[in-house]
Formats: structure tokens, sequence, C-alpha cells
């Protein structure tokens, strides 16, 4: 009877507790696809802005968050947005290289020094640039991770000691690789940790949370800190354009007004989870090795021709790709001086 009575009382919270949480009748539903992992920290950062949004709604609208890549993979996300398999997504541009010439400025190797200042230039650039590549969506807001850095199983303290090692990289990484002398090895972020393991590679290029959050620290001895040729990946938060349009002026300004402050929460996380992936690291006992001024130069020089041949190429097909790598390092200097 004790029982009943526990099991009865659980029930009747449970009940209230629903209650409580209950959807408007008239909620506008949406699909929210993220290709993060639950776990990972942009994920967390995403659902609490579809919470926030629905509380700043009154709960005009539902959002249904499918992390992990359940409803659309990464590559397809943004293509789905457009047709309408999600209401909203949430993606890189880079994976789907040449359908954003513009937007693929960001992630070249301009020495973004953290995540705030990638996120922040990011969004600036968006503002300044207003590409005609994102007329299909509405965006919310973008977000991009700290610099990508060397983590390799020897050490690597110059371009002589990286010439001919074969280093994990895809897209504008893969450049920056060859450009530095090493041997671009292409393969997905969740197959590097066995690759660096087996010796298939000897590095890998990446922002320094990968080291915590896909195990690498585990597989490297060094990371070699040349933020001074930093490249990002700008990250994209869209929604469906006739789903856009066909909200109320208040639900949009709900959207709005979220999308506007949680791109400095986007920004604290990727710092968050680069200093958490530093001290991860060095818990390990890996080495951290810090370029020289005359070497990091050196670096700087040697990926030069990666960014001249964007400005060449976009260019080439009449769009402003001198432009954009103009403002993005007027912007990038601007918010260092900050």
């Amino acid at each position: 009877m004790k029982k009943l009575c526990i099991l009865l009382a659980i029930l009747v919270a449970f009940s209230f507790y629903a209650s409580c949480k209950k959807e408007p009748k008239d909620a506008v539903k949406l699909n929210y696809s993220i290709f993060f992992p639950p776990s990972h920290g942009q994920c967390k950062a995403a659902e609490a802005w579809a919470k926030e949004v629905e509380r700043r709604s009154d709960g005009k609208v539902a959002i249904n968050i499918f992390s992990g890549g359940t409803l659309l993979k990464a590559e397809d996300t943004y293509s789905g947005v457009v047709k309408g398999v999600a209401d909203i997504g949430m993606s890189c541009f880079a994976y789907t290289r040449g359908r954003f010439p513009v937007m693929e400025a960001i992630d070249l190797p301009l020495g973004y020094p953290n995540g705030k200042v990638a996120t922040l230039a990011a969004n600036e650039f968006l503002k300044v640039m207003n590409p005609k590549e994102l007329d299909q969506v509405k965006v919310l807001y973008l977000h991009a991770h700290g610099p990508g850095l060397l983590h390799s199983k020897k050490p690597v303290k110059s371009l002589d000691d990286l010439k001919g090692m074969k280093i994990r990289s895809t897209g504008l990484s893969a450049k920056v690789v060859k450009a530095l002398g090493g041997v671009p090895v292409a393969m997905p972020q969740p197959e590097t940790y066995e690759a660096l393991r087996k010796g298939v590679v000897d590095g890998t290029f990446g922002p320094i949370e990968t080291l915590k959050g896909w195990k690498h620290a585990e597989v490297i001895r060094y990371t070699t800190d040349c933020r001074s040729i930093g490249y990002t990946t700008a990250m994209f938060v869209v929604m469906n354009k006739k789903k856009w349009d066909s909200l109320p002026s208040e639900v949009k300004k709900a959207f709005e007004d979220t999308s506007r402050e949680w791109i400095q929460v986007h920004a604290h996380t990727w710092d968050e989870l680069d200093d958490e992936g530093l001290q991860y690291t060095k818990s390990m006992e890996n080495e951290i090795i810090r370029l020289s001024a005359a070497e990091s130069e050196a670096w700087v020089k040697a990926v030069r021709p990666v960014i001249d041949e964007y400005v060449r190429e976009v260019g080439a097909k009449g769009l402003p790709a001198a432009k954009a790598v103009a403002e993005l390092r007027r912007i990038i200097a601007e918010l260092n001086k900050k």
C-alpha cells in the first residue's frame, strides 16, 4: 500500500509538471537540426537559445531539437532548411564548399586569436558584406571556433620540422597544410583519433578544444601554437525563409533579440571549450610549443598564397573577394584592439 501511494504521488507530480510544460495549442512547432552531438557545449548553447526564444515569445513557438545530425547530416543542413526538411539548422559553411564563396573568406588563415574574436568577426563581416548567396534563408546568427592549431605526435618548432609530415586536415585547412610543407590527409573528425593512434597520420589541425572534446590529447604529444595563421570555421544558424515570413512580428522580435545576445554566448562557449582542451592536454603532460617571432612570420608568409588564391579564384567570378579579405583584416584588427 505504501509503495502504491508513493507511485500515485509520483504520477500526480509528473502530471502537474507536464501540465505546466504543455505547449499552447496554437504554438508554432519548429524543428531545429544541429550537427553537434548533444554533449557538446555548442549544442547546449543552442538548446538554451531555443528555450529562451520560446520564453520570450510567450509560448507562441515550440522548438524541437534534433542534435547529432539525426534530422539532417551536417553537409545537408543548409539545403534541408531551404527545402523545409528542417525549419532551423546549424552547420558549417565549409561543408558545402563553393556554395558560399563570399562567406568562405571567414575561414582563411587570417590569425584569429580566439573564438570570441572569430565569432564577433563572422557576424560583423556578414553585416558588412550581406552576400546574396544567403538570400534563400533567414540568417539568425553565426559563430566560429577558436584558432585552428597543429597537434602532433612529434615536436614541430619550424617549417622544416613540418615538411613531409602527414597531417589530418579538411577543406581549407588542407590547403594550409600543403602551403606549410606538410602532406594533407582528408578524413572526418570521428576517424582522427584512431588514425593518430595507429600512426596513419602524424598530426591534425584543429581548435584546441578537440584535444578534450575528441580526446586527441591521448594520442598526440605536442601542440604548436601557430595562431598567427589561425584559421576558423564559420557556422550558421538559419531558418527557412517561408517559415520566417509566416511568423508574427512579435515572434520575429523574440528570435532576433535572442539571436543577437547569443552571439556572445557562443563566443564565450568556444573560449571556455578551448581552455578546457588546454587544461586537459596539460594534464596529459603534453607540451605546448610557442613559435619564435621569426618562425611565426615565416608561417604567415608561407600561407599567404592560400589567401591570394582565394582572392584570385573568387574574384574571377565577379565577386568582391579582395574586399572580403580586406574587411576581415580590418574587423579582426579592431576587435583585437578591444
